[in-house]
């Protein structure tokens, strides 16, 4: 093989890998359709409510039907699907609706969506000392999960809950994109 052609050979290597990166960088940031997300955000996704006041819509737009409003800020809120201003959401409850994308926040909180306490640990063990339990229906801050365990705060208090036992936590989506906003789990 002459140099030129090596060269060549060396050049159309390089081309395809970067491309290759690029396809891959960007797999994360696609909707359950395939095609990619207006925010570069990958879906599904974590998000939380800013405020007490949320109008859950029927579609992605001012002119459709408000449906119910969310009154609990800092609820974990899944999206599953979006629209340059619009994210499409999972609630706790299994909900499925669409809100602008002004009313959500990255910041991630927790949601103990049973009827049971759970317990807050000390580290990332069941045999760990527990600090605090979590209320029924109660929300904390998360930091990040690791292991099958999430680090959240309450206050200056700092603990471990295992990550299946809150909402908010799953890296699955939990609701199906293509179900009509209004509707609950199917």
């Amino acid at each position: 093989m002459s140099g030129k052609a090596r060269d060549r050979l060396s050049r159309l290597a390089l081309i395809a890998g970067v491309l290759g990166a690029a396809v891959l960088a960007g797999a994360g940031a696609t909707m359950p359709d395939g095609r990619p997300t207006p925010s570069r955000q990958p879906v599904p996704r974590w998000l939380s409510l800013k405020s007490d006041e949320v109008r859950a819509r029927e579609g992605p737009g001012l002119d459709y039907r408000i449906l119910w409003e969310y009154q609990v800020s800092g609820l974990p809120v899944q999206v599953i699907a979006e629209t340059a201003e619009w994210r499409k959401i999972c609630d706790p409850e299994g909900a499925v609706a669409w809100v602008h994308r002004s009313v959500v926040s990255s910041r991630r909180s927790v949601f103990n969506a049973s009827n049971v306490e759970i317990p807050i640990h000390a580290g990332r063990s069941t045999t760990s000392p527990v600090r605090a339990r979590l209320s029924p229906r109660s929300l904390v801050s998360m930091d990040a999960c690791e292991d099958g365990w999430c680090e959240v705060r309450v206050r200056r208090m700092h603990g471990w809950v295992r990550q299946n036992a809150v909402f908010g936590a799953q890296q699955h989506a939990l609701c199906n994109a293509s179900r009509p906003a209004g509707t609950g789990r199917d």
